[in-house]
């Protein structure tokens, strides 16, 4: 039985990282809505096309980082975040776990890494 579509929105700021998952994206069948490099753009995308996941860098372009802007999509819709990062430190790991969020991937990270957060989402 095939995996439903997931709706994903990228937050990523790094273009070469976010070309490369969105690739992934669109090879395991899922729908991308949106792409944002900042928070701020994050939230707007999340309102316009309610994904049902959103894959979120915790480092970003703008005065808000990845969790605070997960903080912010969460007081208005319902969805499921896989945080990708490149620097799992203590803090921000606590920080991101706070946020109810599904998985947190550590970059560089393979397309069966991807796969596996993604199956976590029902």
């Amino acid at each position: 039985m095939a995996e439903p579509v997931k709706k994903i929105l990228i937050v990523e700021d790094d273009m070469i990282i976010s070309l490369v998952v969105e690739n992934m994206i669109k090879k395991l069948g899922h729908d991308l809505v949106g792409k944002a490099a900042s928070g701020e753009d994050a939230i707007k995308l999340a309102e316009e096309h309610e994904p049902d996941i959103i894959l979120m860098d915790i480092r970003l372009k703008g005065d808000i980082d990845g969790i605070e802007a997960v903080t912010r999509i969460k007081e208005k819709i319902d969805t499921a975040v896989i945080y990708l990062t490149g620097n799992s430190d203590k803090v921000n790991y606590d920080r991101a776990k706070a946020t109810d969020c599904v998985d947190l991937i550590s970059k560089p990270f393979t397309i069966g890494e991807l796969t596996r957060s993604l199956d976590l989402v029902e």
